[in-house]
């Protein structure tokens, strides 16, 4: 079967290609897809080219398919999988894969490392690793969209569980937020802090009670407060506010007078600023988590930390890169109890629009 797909050569190097897919073996399945959204991820991966973690080195020789947020439709099933999945049934791709055997020094991931696999094509063959690894993804769902979009929204899951608290008097370190805590969410009205908002305010077993979101922009900040509404948080018993710090005379002292003059239990950076970092440590309270989740593009990216704080109020700070499987499966629960993440959505296109997309996301305003 022939599919038509974009991609990666090289840095800044796509190319949306017509080419052949080889016959599916018996632990392989064939799909469609239907839909895919685009990210930084993805922005990245192509201007890094084989830098990139993901990005296997004889990329050049052996082109491969970009898009990683997919979903779409089962075509055929290999013989192994068949008692498990049939034609027709919906699906959704957890790429944070890594294997045993794959290729060296690689993080290997569809839409980053394989030449049959990524959201930016027509058809796909899903490999075993993804299939031995229980990454393919039932969706049962209205809709394809929500379930690409479990993939980002998993990310920011992650990221929530990644938090951590210590116990006073003992070494036991307690995981996630702090039932009824405070947090703040800072420059955090991007795609990802969107789905980040709607995931505190929608979850089921804890939530904060004060949750603080700021930004400079304010346009943003009111498509934001329009779409996650301070009158919904509050039925869930969250005190929201959203916050201009770029208006502030003086953003640490309103967001810890916001917060009653303690701090904040978890601070979550959602932009790679330095000036940020530096802000979000000076909020945290006692025992409070720094979240820094946004990945930065250049390694030697560093910020100021209170490491007398460290030492004596017990801060500390914790990063994630992606969320794993059972993230993904806790998107696409709360996405099948009515959760819609299509606030995160400000651009629709096709194939053809892939590239220049992927190529210029920094310049295009908006989401994903």
């Amino acid at each position: 079967m022939k599919t038509k797909a974009v991609r990666i050569y090289g840095k800044d190097d796509l190319r949306l290609e017509e080419f052949e897919l080889p016959e599916i073996k018996e632990d392989e399945i064939l799909a469609k897809v239907v839909s895919d959204s685009i990210c930084m991820s993805s922005y990245k991966c192509a201007h890094q080219g084989a830098d990139h973690k993901r990005v296997p080195n004889d990329v050049a020789e052996n082109p491969t398919i970009i898009g990683h947020e997919f979903a779409g439709e089962i075509v055929e099933v290999g013989k192994k999988w068949a008692d498990q999945f049939k034609p027709g049934d919906k699906f959704s791709i957890q790429p944070a894969l890594t294997y045993e055997g794959g290729p060296v020094g690689v993080l290997s991931a569809p839409g980053y490392s394989y030449k049959y696999i990524g959201g930016d094509a027509t058809y796909i063959v899903i490999p075993k690793e993804v299939m031995e690894r229980g990454c393919l993804l039932p969706y049962k769902g209205e809709g394809f969209y929500p379930a690409s979009l479990s993939e980002p929204l998993s990310c920011v899951i992650g990221a929530i569980h990644a938090n951590y608290h210590t116990t006073p008097g003992s070494y036991v370190h307690s995981m996630d937020i702090k039932d009824g805590g405070k947090m703040a969410l800072l420059a955090g009205v991007g795609p990802m802090g969107l789905a980040c908002i709607n995931y505190v305010l929608h979850r089921d077993d804890r939530r904060p009670s004060l949750f603080v979101v700021t930004d400079i922009d304010q346009a943003r900040l009111d498509r934001a407060a329009s779409l996650y509404t301070v009158e919904f948080a509050k039925s869930r018993g969250i005190e929201l506010h959203y916050v201009n710090t770029g208006a502030a005379a003086d953003p640490v002292a309103l967001l810890r007078e916001i917060s009653g003059g303690d701090g904040y239990d978890e601070v979550v950076v959602m932009a790679p600023v330095a000036p940020v970092v530096a802000q979000a440590d000076a909020i945290l309270a006692f025992d409070g988590c720094l979240n820094f989740f946004s990945g930065p593009s250049k390694p030697e990216f560093s910020a100021p930390l209170n490491f007398y704080n460290v030492h004596y109020a017990s801060t500390h700070i914790v990063g994630t890169s992606g969320g794993n499987t059972d993230d993904m499966k806790e998107a696409l629960h709360y996405m099948g109890k009515g959760m819609d993440p299509a606030g995160l959505v400000t651009h629709i296109g096709g194939l053809n629009d892939v590239i220049e997309t992927t190529l210029y996301h920094t310049q295009i305003p908006g989401g994903e």
